[in-house]
């Protein structure tokens, strides 16, 4: 039901209030480079853990390169970004147009204060994302007038128009972090709209794509997380593969691993998802869980927050099972492991993932994985019945059949868990990544190709 007047100006005022009460945090000074090893500014203009894979990425890849040697310090936006000890942070505020428990809102007069401000409200009011072009202008001037304190930028998957003039008008030396490709982001969600209405809302929301695709078409130095992302993003964003490499993302195997005094719940299933999209492939799971409920007792715990009147939230309703499907957020990672620990299968029902941090996740618990082949999942999660068991994308009598063996299977289950967390030891932990990302800012100082692609295998 539309919003009254008096309720919009009601909803204005207390977003005043919120603005008005919130205080940017200092900035933390980084732990000196050791000898021979550099001074890094790492850009993630959305930083925390709780928006999705970049936030993981960034504190504990920012960790690890400290554990080496690296002087590193974080510059990002809102919501802030957990970070380590060591690791510095400079806070680059911006006007955090998506922040609960108002988003879409409408600022201030004077909150707008630089283009800027006034570039990342235009565009949301546009139907927009203007937060990688707006954090690309806000980062430029404060980075060239701190020239002097850093050898070298590290930008994780902004790709605003400012990120490249740092490159190739200001002369910074710059790897660039692309995940996977939003192309197949835009593809998904197009796919999976109903009405004209949302077919155009989605375009008009990825339009910042054409911005991306321009940037990394020209960036020099491109690291990406699996040999999956990097084809795509070759053939979607015809970024040249000569630049690009490999180096896969981590887990605290340490963190994320079986707990003694956790104990299996029966029938209880668990999937991680950040955002509640059609690329998350929730919707396909929550029917493969309406199946299964038929024939047996079964729970689904969801990390995330489903949007009120989304898609997910629909199809719970639709099937009725509000009464059986847990969704928890906000939980610490030692909290999430145990979540893990009491689950009989994870299940990552992505249409497409770049990499999968829940699967090495879930993987290193110990808890055997259910996954698709979207993406780079099977370069992730192995060979099928070895490591975890693959099923075909967007299909929920494969989930259902896979899902069934496992249930019935404990020691399967227990074989599957043990083979996968011993895979995730070996090739998927944060020290991986911190050497292989430190390899590309040892050659990219030392004007050298960048390494050969890290294999999985």
């Amino acid at each position: 039901m539309p919003r009254t007047p008096l309720q919009a100006i009601k909803e204005t005022r207390a977003s005043a209030a919120r603005t008005k009460a919130i205080t940017v945090p200092p900035r933390v000074a980084p732990a000196p480079a050791q000898p021979g090893k550099a001074r890094i500014a790492f850009l993630v203009y959305r930083g925390n853990p709780t928006c999705g894979g970049q936030g993981v990425y960034t504190r504990h890849l920012s960790r690890e390169l400290v554990a080496l040697g690296y002087s590193v310090e974080v510059f990002a936006g809102q919501p802030w970004p957990e970070l380590d000890e060591g690791v510095g942070f400079t806070p680059v505020p911006g006007l955090d147009l998506y922040r609960n428990p108002d988003p879409f809102r409408v600022p201030m007069l004077r909150e707008l204060k630089t283009w800027a401000d006034w570039t990342e409200f235009l565009i949301m009011c546009a139907a927009g994302f203007g937060e990688p072009l707006a954090f690309s202008r806000r980062i430029r001037p404060i980075l060239n007038a701190r020239r002097s304190e850093f050898d070298l930028i590290h930008d994780n998957q902004c790709l605003g128009t400012g990120i490249l003039q740092l490159s190739e008008k200001d002369g910074w030396p710059m790897l660039q972090t692309l995940h996977h490709p939003i192309t197949v982001d835009r593809r998904i969600a197009l796919e999976h709209t109903e009405t004209l209405r949302q077919n155009i809302s989605q375009r008009r929301w990825f339009g910042f794509l054409r911005m991306q695709v321009r940037v990394a078409r020209a960036m020099p130095h491109v690291l990406t997380v699996s040999g999956n992302s990097k084809v795509d993003i070759n053939a979607q964003m015809q970024v040249p593969l000569e630049r690009m490499t490999i180096v896969p993302v981590g887990v605290d195997h340490n963190v994320f691993r079986p707990y003694d005094g956790v104990t299996k719940k029966k029938g209880r299933l668990m999937v991680t998802s950040s955002s509640d999209v059609p690329m998350k492939g929730l919707v396909p799971l929550l029917e493969a869980v309406a199946k299964l409920r038929a024939e047996r007792e079964i729970e689904l715990v969801v990390i995330g927050k489903p949007r009120p009147g989304g898609r997910v939230a629909t199809t719970m309703d639709r099937l009725g099972l509000t009464d059986i499907v847990k969704t928890i957020s906000g939980v610490s990672d030692e909290e999430l492991a145990r979540l893990y620990g009491e689950a009989e299968v994870a299940v990552v029902p992505s249409l497409y993932e770049g990499f999968s941090l829940p699967a090495i996740e879930a993987m290193s618990c110990g808890v055997p994985v259910v996954a698709t082949t979207g993406g780079a999942l099977p370069e992730v999660v192995g060979i099928s019945g070895e490591t975890g068991i693959l099923v075909e994308p967007n299909n929920p009598d494969a989930l259902v059949a896979a899902i069934r063996d496992l249930l019935d299977n404990p020691a399967e289950q227990k074989r599957l868990g043990d083979a996968g967390r011993e895979r995730v030891i070996k090739r998927f932990t944060w020290e991986v990544t911190a050497r292989g990302t430190a390899a590309c800012y040892d050659a990219i100082l030392t004007g050298q190709p960048l390494p050969e692609s890290m294999t999985f295998e």
